[in-house]
């Protein structure tokens, strides 16, 4: 059995699926073949046919989200991520790594909006996006340096190695 949950999308967008399959099915295709193409159930084809013979457009017109509303607005959603492509050095963190809890953290430092560190786990998750450790990179790293060295003195090493009898060097 098909849940009841609502299919994601935006009020517009799911008011425009229902017009297109109540046009479907006056065009002559079945509530299956409907269903099938907009991956909804038969059930919901029907009942959108219905309400749209009772009460026209209006009666497949969205209706509100029930339960509790967003605590952060699409607008901050999308901060919240951009701030996930910075450093987290740079938001006052003390090494280069970013986890639930410290993006709860810079919400509440922010907009002083509180959630739980199990909640913005799944949220995170939702937006594929996953714990990281850091790649490090020490600071005295001289590409230029390691280069040379593997231009010139790799090969030699290497060229020792292989004249040498492995008990002999």
């Amino acid at each position: 059995m098909l849940s009841d949950m609502r299919t994601k999308g935006s009020p517009e967008e799911l008011e425009r699926r229902r017009l297109l399959a109540v046009q479907r099915v006056v065009e002559g295709y079945t509530p299956q073949e409907v269903a099938d193409f907009l991956g909804v159930s038969p059930r919901a084809v029907r009942l959108w046919v219905n309400a749209f013979r009772k009460r026209g457009s209006d009666g497949l017109t969205a209706r509100p989200v029930s339960g509790r509303p967003r605590k952060l607005t699409p607008v901050q959603e999308y901060v919240v991520l951009t701030w996930l492509r910075d450093n987290p050095l740079d938001h006052g963190f003390g090494n280069e790594l970013w986890t639930a809890q410290r993006v709860g953290e810079r919400i509440h430092r922010e907009w002083g909006i509180s959630f739980s560190r199990r909640y913005l786990s799944a949220w995170l998750r939702e937006r594929a996006i996953t714990p990281q450790k850091p790649q490090r990179v020490p600071r005295e790293r001289d590409d230029e340096r390691i280069a040379q060295w593997l231009a010139s003195d790799w090969p030699r090493i290497k060229k020792r190695q292989a004249n040498c009898a492995p008990t002999s060097c």
